[in-house]
């Protein structure tokens, strides 16, 4: 009988981001959450799949500081995540959600 050695290595996203399509798609599931430290995580994995040291570079972030902010275990400052959106080439925008047609209705004043 032969032994064969498995090898298993964690699994990590930036492996599998390989289209600025499946990156858009992967950033859109996300945001999806609502979770900002998860929103961290998700631009952490794209800066791993293009390059690190590249995004550094574009928002003046040290390599270290860009990984200990985009590791998804605490949230970055909101300027942060605007410099890594940003250089990363991305932009934000905003579309309403459903709602309960009742949810933000403006109370009417009734005379009597």
């Amino acid at each position: 009988m032969s032994k064969h050695k498995t090898t298993i290595r964690p699994f990590d996203a930036a492996n599998y981001l390989k289209s600025e399509v499946e990156i858009a798609a992967y950033l859109d599931t996300v945001l999806e959450d609502d979770d900002p430290a998860l929103l961290a995580a998700a631009l952490g994995d794209i800066a791993r799949a293009r390059g690190m040291s590249s995004l550094a570079q574009a928002t003046g972030l040290s390599r270290e500081s860009l990984y200990k902010s985009l590791s998804g275990e605490r949230i970055p400052s909101t300027e942060t995540l605007f410099k890594v959106i940003h250089a990363l080439g991305f932009k934000l925008s905003v579309s309403a959600r459903e709602v309960a047609s009742d949810q933000y209705s403006t109370p009417t004043k009734q005379f009597t």
